[in-house]
């Protein structure tokens, strides 16, 4: 009964003050949570600027080591092994203009870090509304949420973002023209980037929750497969310019496994309702 509340799990059956007051405390830990982590950022600002955001131009990065040695091993040509820093130089054009980026950014990457803790309020706000059985199911999919939001980033910033800066720092169109960056410029397509690619690798997720209420099916799925990989392909080249069709496919491939993690979710997602449906009309 709405209003009363359940002294076996108190949250189970509240009126709707109550939830809103519920509510306003999940959003106040997870607030607190982007906090404590933004802090913790900005207390080591130095090392988070220059090692992790600026340590792409490094020859030293991991990825242009592993490229390097990669094609030093194989033979494969010397086009995708960067065994020098990248030039690049950044600008601050405003005054206190690196102080409000520190700040930022600080918000920034702590609301990266906290970003499982926020799901995690989230799904303490939805669980008690849910049975044991929907609970724990409800779990997997968060950690599952959480999981292929932190690949999607780690593939970004190793990946996507170091080819994508070396590309916009050499590429010109005459000798006359120098590329000058801002560090608003930087810091903007950095945070875009990390983001959106998150965003991309959520692609399981979303057609696991379209195909469990019957909008995607994998049957539909298979039958678009070589579209699919033309525009994964595009998209591959789009995001990563070079021509070297090596560094295409590193970021083609975990797009297209991504696809085919769809696929096989949805078609899991078909039979289950397909006995749902069997046994509802028994």
């Amino acid at each position: 009964m709405l209003g009363k509340k359940n002294p076996a799990n108190p949250e189970a059956e509240m009126g709707f003050f109550d939830h809103l007051e519920a509510l306003r405390w999940h959003l106040i830990r997870s607030v607190i949570a982007v906090v404590v982590c933004a802090s913790f950022v900005g207390v080591f600002y130095d090392f988070v600027f220059d090692k992790i955001i600026l340590g792409i131009c490094s020859k030293d990065f991991p990825t242009y080591r592993l490229l390097c040695y990669i094609t030093r091993t194989y033979h494969i040509g010397d086009g995708i092994c960067i065994d020098k820093d990248i030039p690049l130089e950044l600008q601050n054009l405003a005054m206190f203009g690196q102080i409000t980026l520190l700040f930022q950014y600080s918000l920034i990457i702590g609301f990266v870090l906290a970003f499982p803790y926020i799901i995690f309020e989230l799904w303490r706000f939805v669980a008690p509304a849910l049975g044991e059985k929907q609970q724990k199911k409800t779990s997997l999919i968060i950690l599952a949420c959480s999981f292929f939001f932190f690949v999607g980033v780690v593939f970004c910033y190793f990946i996507i973002i170091p080819f994508s800066v070396n590309f916009a720092v050499n590429f010109t169109i005459s000798s006359k023209i120098k590329n000058n960056f801002t560090i608003d410029n930087y810091i903007d397509f950095f945070t875009v980037m990390l983001l959106a690619i998150g965003a991309v690798f959520e692609l399981p997720m979303v057609v696991y929750f379209l195909s469990r209420f019957g909008i995607l099916g994998a049957k539909a799925m298979r039958s678009a497969r070589r579209y699919a990989i033309v525009i994964i392909l595009i998209v591959a080249g789009v995001i990563t310019p070079s021509p070297d069709v090596f560094t295409q496919c590193l970021v083609a491939v975990p797009i297209y496994i991504l696809y085919e993690l769809s696929i096989f979710i949805a078609a899991r997602n078909d039979k289950r309702r397909m006995k749902e449906e069997q046994n509802a009309s028994v």
